[in-house]
């Protein structure tokens, strides 16, 4: 048995392996439904329908899938360039309270529009800064990121936690740690009326496509592509790997500290502990059930904010734990994972089978 990469990839199996995943991993969770002891046609088209099934199931879908889609963009473009961003929980908490403090401060009161960008930066600024530090110690010391990353979710989660039981807690919320509320002039707009969904799904759409372009037509994204596929190479061929390395980090970090913002200013309107029901872990499966690419994001983001959304409707109805729909990303993950490899190698016997005519021959001359 022998694994060998396959010359030429079939487009049909690239194309294909994400349907392939969803397919199998239906599968697979519908034995865990069944189980539950619920009829598993039905559950399915319940999570169906309340996640995809009406005018409300969508802006809630779409609602979920805004800071989904960021935090997905910013793992997959440091995942590109093997920068392997597990910080991008903490990075939204400090983009989201970065964005308070910077759209609460009284001397902006009278310039909303101006106030908007501050906020908007600063909390681009807080999440690159949170990220730039593990590369820099990447680079420099050879520190693994993924450790460090990490460990700064739990710091950054506890800095928010100080924050908000200290100097910016919200003196009218009646005890809660939570922040004071941003001015309704720094609210994102609702698209439609009567719904959550706001105009920060425009910022991610219009994000997802700048990020794409980056990477398919400039020269930083080139240096990204080469450097994710070979550093030794990159670095052999003149290309200033640390550099590239830092600046991924500052695009990465910034764009999971403006899914805080986002989600601040479009759907909360203030900064809380549980703000975030790990959409920065969720953005690493989304990255990866996208391949790491930009606009494949937007629509693994959708799937994985309309399972997520289904799930509610599907336990309300046949009493099934919403606790499937975590299993179903996950399935989905691995599945995608392994399609992604067959697409990409195969299983042969034949060059095995020709070693052991060459040791059987060569054994042959030597008696």
């Amino acid at each position: 048995m022998h694994i060998e990469r396959r010359a030429q990839p079939s487009r049909a199996m690239q194309l294909g392996a994400p349907f392939l995943a969803v397919a199998f991993t239906l599968l697979i969770t519908s034995a865990l439904v069944a189980w539950a002891g619920a009829p598993v046609g039905r559950a399915y088209a319940l999570l169906l329908e309340g996640g995809f099934g009406s005018r409300f199931a969508w802006s809630e879908t779409l609602t979920r899938a805004t800071p989904l889609i960021l935090t997905g963009l910013a793992a997959a473009v440091a995942f590109k360039a093997r920068l392997f961003n597990i910080g991008a929980e903490g990075q939204l908490y400090v983009g989201a309270l970065a964005a308070v403090a910077v759209g609460t401060h009284s001397a902006l009161e009278a310039a909303p529009v101006l106030a908007f960008a501050l906020m908007m930066l600063a909390a681009a600024i807080a999440g690159a800064t949170l990220l730039v530090v593990p590369a820099i110690f990447k680079s420099r010391f050879g520190v693994d990121e993924v450790v460090t990353t990490l460990l700064l979710n739990f710091i950054a989660l506890l800095f928010v936690s100080m924050m908000l039981d200290g100097p910016m807690k919200d003196p009218a919320g009646m005890g809660w740690p939570q922040s004071v509320a941003l001015p309704d002039a720094l609210q994102l707009s609702k698209l439609l009326e009567r719904i959550r969904l706001h105009t920060g799904l425009l910022w991610a759409l219009v994000l997802a496509l700048a990020l794409w372009a980056l990477l398919r037509f400039t020269s930083l994204g080139f240096e990204i592509r080469a450097v994710g596929a070979n550093a030794r190479a990159a670095r052999f061929a003149g290309m200033p790997v640390g550099w590239v390395n830092v600046k991924v980090a500052l695009l990465s970090g910034a764009l999971a500290g403006l899914a805080g913002a986002i989600e601040v200013a479009g759907r909360t309107g203030y900064v809380t502990l549980d703000m975030s029901p790990g959409y920065g872990y969720s953005g690493i499966v989304i990255a990866m059930l996208a391949a790491l690419n930009p606009l494949g994001v937007v629509a693994a983001a959708v799937f994985v904010a309309g399972i997520l959304v289904g799930a509610d409707s599907m336990s309300r109805a046949v009493n099934v734990p919403t606790y499937i729909a975590d299993v179903i990303v996950a399935v989905s993950l691995l599945s995608m994972l392994v399609a992604g490899w067959a697409a990409n190698y195969r299983l042969t016997l034949a060059r095995a089978s020709a070693v052991e005519t060459d040791r059987a021959s060569t054994t042959t001359h030597a008696h």
